[in-house]
């Protein structure tokens, strides 16, 4: 055995000497598969989901599953994390009318802590959307009902005395009184593709990110609530091929410079029945994306922005009379991010609000009189979340980018700006949740190479105990070669700064020249470059390094992280700077004494699609080859919200729409490309990869393509993620 041994390492300094390098391979080392990531899910962590905290800020409840399947709801200790209480058995969840226990996905407890409503059943509509069985649980009478027989139903929350609970079904507005068992209707002139009341149209859900649209006031007397007007807004239909004929799904769905839905906001006196219209101006073109209460019952406040997004109204409106004016008015040169930060003081006399008014995202309080703002955080840097304010203490905590754009910590400080303090010390990516009262915090960490852990932390900031470390999946990845993610910055011909990292093959040789493969994102205010776990992207990046290929990542001009700037500079030409930024990545990398320039290939998904496929036309040969899944194609063919914030309409910005289009440069693919999509997108339509497909045909242009029938936009579902990656590696091997 050991001449063998010496006839290899002579074997190998031979090779060294003519200038062959050759990796040292280590034969007892594990491999990665595509199927152990995507179809076993051999990597999947453990996660805690959080926490409702209790009333007193010392217990909290969670539905907990046992050996048997059946999902119980307790009660914990944040001191101990042990089981204080047993609200409900998950075998004796049995309605009146049932033989059968209910198996809750989900809940919430009312106010008052006597009743929970349980959510089963969950029945998926979009990305945020789902209609489910409700069924109401007295934790006094131990009884559990329905909470109506009519149908599945939307969003359903209890009122602040926990003695009514409010609803959706079928595009109306319901609430039910529980002592009584009356079921009431508020709305009747809902339906499909028409009129909605209490729940968001899709452009609404998906760019506005929420569902549910109505709001108990204080009190409970009112019902706040939306409604769309949906009959101008054009349709677009998706099939899905189920059985002899395909089925066709339609919907609402306003393209570029299209009419939007008309939206009104009416508040509803339970009272009385009686609905009473908000005054939100005479134009109608514009948006409505929040309501909030104050701390008063008697007025709402109303978020009104503009079509191009660049002014916002924060409206106080009179719940007697639907009466309105103007708190607080912000506009921007470009255009306003919407948030849900607006926190209102107990007095009503101050609010909290976020703005990016002076180059960087920072925490502000307002004069509700006069909408005068002070400024409360400050520095070249963004707050990422805020996570409220303890009035007693007057304390606001909130997380930011002041270490680093690529990580994020947790911090407080008081409301007039002082004594600042750091929350959170360990290294990376750090999130918080804290309970009603702000005396525990619970931390999700984790960084670039490491799985989330979480902690609790007690009232003096000390560990109070780890509620999951994630140490078998830690101890797992460690019997893999893993490469660690390293970070790099470097500056653009422009002068620019870029942020990026890397993934080097297994079993790294200085010496030998890689392949590189670049993957992005890139859309306005993103980010990809962050200390920050990464889950299944990062194994499959580590699947390709172990395949030999540099892996890497580079965030452009127009991602988030470095101030309104950085961000906002795509403003009207989205298309222009992203490419630009990404192509001078590829030449960077290009240059670095391990990487092949001449194998340098790029991917991403949806923005990032759209971004792979400008890359390739407008590289010049630089990339050879490129993966694009579900890409815009035609910033015309995406939705009114997102797409007018950052270009306007193509009326008014035509040329920036022709320019930053992958249809106008399909004649210029020099390399490998291959282009994915679902047929069943009902986000980035197929419509996108239809036109550009005739553009390459027109320009006899040689590609490869796979297009998945019943998938929508995160293709996904089944075997399709296992089917998807395993084809996405091997044309990877083939074309790079």
């Amino acid at each position: 055995m050991k001449s063998a041994v010496c006839k290899v390492l002579l074997y190998t300094y031979l090779l060294s000497a003519l200038g062959f390098f050759l990796p040292v391979v280590t034969f007892s080392q594990q491999k990665l598969t595509i199927e152990d990531i995507w179809s076993k899910y051999a990597f999947e962590g453990e996660s805690v989901e959080g926490f409702t905290s209790m009333k007193d800020g010392e217990h909290y409840s969670a539905i907990s599953s046992n050996k048997n399947g059946e999902n119980n709801f307790l009660i914990y200790s944040f001191a101990t994390g042990k089981v204080t209480d047993t609200i409900a058995l998950g075998k004796y969840l049995i309605p009146a009318d049932s033989t059968h226990a209910i198996i809750p996905s989900d809940y919430k407890m009312s106010e008052d802590e006597t009743k929970v409503l349980f959510e089963t059943a969950k029945e998926k509509i979009y990305r945020r959307s789902s209609r489910s069985n409700f069924f109401v649980y007295n934790l006094k009478t131990k009884k559990i009902n329905a909470l109506s027989g009519g149908g599945k139903q939307q969003n359903a929350d209890f009122s602040p005395d926990g003695n009514k609970i409010a609803f959706v079904r079928n595009n109306n507005l319901f609430y039910k009184e529980l002592l009584s068992g009356n079921e009431i209707q508020v709305t009747a002139d809902g339906g499909k593709n028409l009129i909605i009341n209490g729940i968001t149209d899709w452009v609404y859900e998906e760019e506005f990110e929420f569902v549910k649209a109505f709001e108990w006031s204080p009190d409970g007397r009112y019902l706040a609530y939306y409604r769309f007007d949906e009959s101008e807004v054009p349709e677009y239909t998706v099939q899905f091929f189920k059985g002899l004929y395909p089925e066709n799904y339609t919907y609402k769905y306003p393209k570029v410079g299209e009419k939007n839905a008309v939206v009104s906001v009416f508040i509803y006196e339970l009272s009385s029945n009686t609905s009473k219209k908000i005054d939100l101006g005479l134009e109608a073109n514009q948006y409505i994306p929040r309501i909030k209460w104050t701390q008063s019952s008697n007025l709402l406040c109303v978020f009104r922005m503009n079509r191009w997004q660049n002014r916002l109204d924060l409206l106080l409106a009179d719940a007697l009379n639907g009466k309105t004016r103007v708190m607080f008015t912000e506009q921007n040169d470009r255009y306003i991010d919407i948030h849900n930060n607006l926190t209102f003081f107990n007095s009503d006399k101050s609010f909290i609000w976020t703005s990016e008014m002076n180059g960087y995202n920072h925490i502000y309080i307002g004069n509700v009189n006069d909408g005068k703002l002070q400024q409360v955080t400050k520095g070249n840097w963004d707050v990422t979340e805020f996570y409220g304010i303890d009035e007693k203490k007057s304390r606001i905590y909130f997380q930011s980018t002041e270490s680093s754009p690529l990580q994020r910590y947790v911090y407080e400080i008081a409301v007039n700006g002082k004594n600042k303090r750091q929350l959170t010390m360990d290294h990376g990516w750090n999130d918080a949740a804290f309970n009603t009262s702000h005396t525990y915090m619970m931390v999700t960490h984790s960084d670039a190479n490491s799985p989330e852990d979480f902690k609790l932390y007690g009232k003096k900031g000390e560990l109070i105990r780890v509620l999951e470390s994630n140490d078998t999946l830690k101890e797992k990845l460690g019997n893999y070669p893993l490469s660690k993610k390293e970070f790099f910055s470097f500056t653009t011909s422009e002068g620019v700064q870029l942020n990026g990292w890397m993934i080097k093959p297994w079993n790294f040789n200085p010496h030998i020249k890689y392949p590189v493969f670049m993957t992005e994102y890139g859309g306005p205010g993103s980010q990809e470059v962050t200390d920050q776990w990464t889950s299944f992207d990062y194994l499959f990046h580590q699947y390709l390094a172990q395949e030999g290929y540099l892996v890497a990542c580079i965030d452009n001009r127009g991602t988030g992280g470095r101030g309104e700037e950085f961000k906002k500079m795509t403003y009207l030409q989205v298309g222009k700077y992203e490419p630009l930024d990404q192509i001078e990545g590829a030449k960077y990398l290009g240059s670095l004494p391990f990487a092949d320039k001449n194998r340098i290939g790029i991917f991403g998904w949806s923005f990032g699609g759209y971004l792979s496929a400008l890359c390739i036309e407008l590289g010049q040969g630089i990339f050879k080859a490129a993966i694009a899944v579900a890409p815009v194609t035609d910033w015309r063919f995406y939705d009114t919200i997102y797409t007018e914030r950052y270009m306007r309409d193509n009326k008014e910005n035509e040329k920036g729409y022709v320019d930053g289009s992958p249809v106008t440069y399909a004649d210029r693919i020099k390399g490998n490309f291959l282009l994915v999509a679902g047929l069943a997108d009902d986000n980035v339509h197929y419509q996108n990869t239809g036109v550009f497909l005739k553009k390459l045909y027109e320009n006899n242009v040689v590609f490869d393509q796979m297009t998945f029938p019943d998938k929508n936009h995160s293709i996904a579902g089944g075997n399709t993620r296992y089917y998807l990656f395993t084809q996405l590696a091997a044309w990877v091997k083939e074309n790079l």
